[in-house]
């Protein structure tokens, strides 16, 4: 079971590089997505965690928005570096995001006055959780994946498109498909720079 959970983990990369032509079936994703927001953790079992996943039309709708929301930030600069990021992007299957609640992190705030400056902080932690529990499933199924983040700039055309309640804050966009090129190299630091043990 241990080497299992590390080869997953381990062998989660990011894969820029990927295609529509996937063999794992919509249901499956929609499996792995309701089984991470279902037992994923949080702080306080608040439960702020919010994901919406995009294929087909939806997903490259998702990416033509950041396209012109980027066009329209970059002006008459040189846009064809970023094109070709985007247009990596839209090739993919489809595009998970991630989203919290903000209503119920305020709430929290109120109700627990004393830790209110953390309930943010633990929100983003959550979510950061997530995002590692969908992306090492993905993968596992033989999927490639990314994090991005083109918030808040593509906020509230999202919100709009689908939608989607003012309350939920886009945290990041993963988008995934079928892996068409190696990931490059990963480099570690010595760990003994990293980690501390005591007794």
């Amino acid at each position: 079971m241990a080497v299992d959970f590390y080869e997953s983990l381990k062998s989660r990369r990011t894969y820029y590089g990927i295609d529509k032509q996937v063999s794992v079936s919509d249901e499956r994703v929609k499996e792995i997505v309701e089984f991470a927001v279902k037992h994923t953790p949080s702080a306080f079992n608040s439960q702020t965690a919010r994901v919406v996943v995009l294929t087909g039309n939806a997903h490259d709708k998702l990416w033509d928005l950041t396209t012109s929301a980027l066009k329209k930030a970059v002006g008459d600069g040189d846009f064809t570096g970023t094109q070709q990021k985007m247009d990596s992007f839209k090739a993919g299957y489809g595009t998970v995001l991630f989203f919290e609640e903000e209503s119920i992190v305020k709430s929290l705030q109120e109700q627990f006055a004393l830790y209110a400056d953390n309930f943010p902080i633990w929100s983003h932690q959550s979510s950061g959780m997530h995002q590692l529990v969908v992306w090492t499933a993905l993968e596992s199924e033989g999927l490639g994946a990314s994090l991005q983040h083109y918030n808040p700039l593509i906020d509230e055309d999202v919100k709009n498109e689908w939608s989607l309640p003012q309350s939920w804050k886009l945290i990041a966009q993963m988008p995934f498909g079928n892996p068409t090129a190696e990931p490059g190299e990963k480099q570690f630091q010595p760990l003994d720079e990293r980690v501390k043990f005591y007794k």
